[in-house]
């Protein structure tokens, strides 16, 4: 049973309640509350900081996901200063928030243990895309204090930004001796493109297509966070068959980038049979999607209130064909993983995160389930198809590289045995027959003065998108957390007491985004 957790508000996934209305918690009583939270097992699923506007203070707001009770839990405050007393040496998980918190609104968490840019130097209020718009210059990315281990042979190595291959840009600084790591620091914002801050008035007509890249190997999983939250704001229902199709290409999404992330972590120990097959199958699954929408990333197949594209009994029969053969080609090439000694001898024992340090710094997605942590939204917090349909999370119980690629594999088969179910009912003409199409597209007014969250479980893990609206029903702060923002300190935990000639293997075991953490 879900406990309360006073004085903040109860919401639910995919809900919208009265900002406007809700009052403003005494700060010692809010930050508190926090901690109480935590202290109970619940997890910080947003934290950010609200802009003065028309004189008023800066706001802060938390948002706690209750896993266990399938609740989420809202507050507010105001800070009438330039600083608020940092949590983060009680509570972990609010590290890299507080430091963004810091670098969106120029407020300073006091006794942060290590206030650092989150994606530029420091202060960096009002900088990035508005600053290039207003004439002023951008703050600096990549300019910090990084840390330092001081000691006899101790020596530094620096990784990127600019890297071998096609990869996004990102610094990785190891404290090294000899080849043993002692701590990796990890330094981004190269791939940040001013997303949130060109929300606020929004939705714009380019606003769908942005939240379709803000990582865009994740098109399904941010397009759908982006319409459920404004069906929240503008009372619009779903039929059962269009989140049928949003949960069929939600699972594809999720194959498409689990086989891609399998064979990769073949080729990075040199065996060439999974790589190769993988990397084909990953495309098997992408063109999949394609045939839905017509596009292999799913972008256009949202809309507020369904899908634009519908899947017709013939459409269900072909892709039940090619997800057979996709599906016994991918049983194939996997399971050559577990069956090579090799293989398994560079992927066990490597990049171990605790159970105990996952909770701690907050992980989430099959990173959190290699950890042996039962966390998952669509489970947790079930939304459109998934409220009706369970998809039980699966985990691994030691942490490391083979971990973090088991898990992976046994996702994708519990996301081949939802498709198969879903697509024979579609085949069959058993599936709801309301259209899946809306008759008018777009979300229509949203609601004004309202709060909206969603979360959805990309294949990287929890996506969260909270839409505040302002009197007139526009956007008034639109805040978005890919689940890299969550883990990307999971690989420098992971790195620690490593090889440095581990990173690589680590590194793609966790497979984050840049793009998703710098927005």
């Amino acid at each position: 049973m879900s406990e309360t957790l006073s004085p903040f508000t109860p919401l639910y996934n995919g809900e919208a309640t009265d900002y406007e209305g809700l009052r403003p918690i005494p700060q010692e009583i809010f930050f508190s509350t926090i901690l109480a939270g935590v202290e109970r097992g619940m997890r910080v699923a947003s934290y950010f900081g609200l802009a003065p506007t028309a004189g008023a203070p800066t706001g802060l707001i938390a948002i706690l996901a209750d896993d266990t009770g399938a609740r989420l839990w809202l507050g507010r405050t105001v800070i009438a200063g330039a600083r608020f007393p940092s949590l983060t040496p009680s509570c972990a998980q609010l590290h890299l928030f507080e430091r963004e918190i810091a670098e969106q609104t120029g407020l300073i968490p006091d006794g942060h243990p290590w206030l650092k840019p989150v994606r530029y130097a420091l202060p960096l209020a009002g900088g990035g895309a508005a600053a290039s718009r207003e004439g002023r210059k951008p703050p600096a990315i990549g300019v910090t204090e990084f840390f330092r281990v001081e000691g006899e042979e101790v020596h530094e190595v620096g990784v990127g930004p600019i890297h071998a291959g096609v990869i996004e840009p990102g610094h990785f600084r190891f404290q090294c001796h000899g080849e043993h790591v002692f701590h990796l620091e990890i330094s981004l914002g190269y791939q940040h493109r001013g997303i949130e801050e060109a929300l606020p008035g929004g939705p714009h007509p380019i606003t769908a297509r942005q939240m379709e890249t803000v990582a865009g190997d994740t098109s399904i999983g941010h397009g759908w966070a982006y319409v459920q939250n404004l069906e929240a704001l503008g009372g619009l229902r779903v039929s059962p068959r269009a989140q049928v199709i949003r949960g069929i290409a939600l699972e594809l999404e999720r194959l498409a980038n689990h086989t891609g992330d399998l064979g990769a972590l073949a080729g990075d120990v040199g065996y060439l049979p999974t790589q190769s097959f993988c990397g084909r199958l990953r495309g098997d699954f992408l063109n999949m999607t394609a045939l839905i929408c017509g596009n292999r990333f799913g972008r256009d197949l949202l809309t507020p209130g369904g899908v634009r594209f519908d899947v017709d009994a013939a459409m269900a029969e072909e892709l039940s064909r090619r997800l057979e053969a996709a599906s016994r080609d991918v049983t194939e090439a996997v399971e050559l993983l577990w069956q090579t000694p090799s293989v398994l001898a560079r992927f066990e024992n490597i990049g171990t995160v605790s159970f105990e340090q996952c909770l701690e710094v907050g992980l989430v997605g099959p990173v959190a389930r290699a950890c042996g942590v039962e966390r998952d939204v669509r489970s947790d917090h079930p939304f459109g198809i998934y409220q009706f349909t369970t998809i039980p999370p699966v985990t691994a119980h030691y942490g490391d590289v083979n971990s973090r690629a088991y898990v992976r594999w046994l996702e994708m088969q519990r996301s081949i045995g939802f498709l198969r179910e879903r697509l024979a009912s579609l085949a069959a003409g058993t599936a709801p027959r309301a259209e899946a199409v809306p008759p008018q597209r777009g979300a229509g007014p949203l609601a004004p003065g309202r709060l909206a969250c969603a979360l959805i479980e990309g294949w990287r893990g929890e996506i969260c998108h909270v839409a505040l609206t302002d009197g007139a029903g526009r956007f008034l702060r639109y805040k978005i957390t890919d689940p890299s923002f969550h883990n990307w300190f999971g690989l420098a935990l992971a790195l620690r007491d490593q090889q440095i000639s581990d990173f690589p293997i680590c590194n793609k075991s966790f497979n984050l985004s840049y793009c998703g953490h710098d927005l």
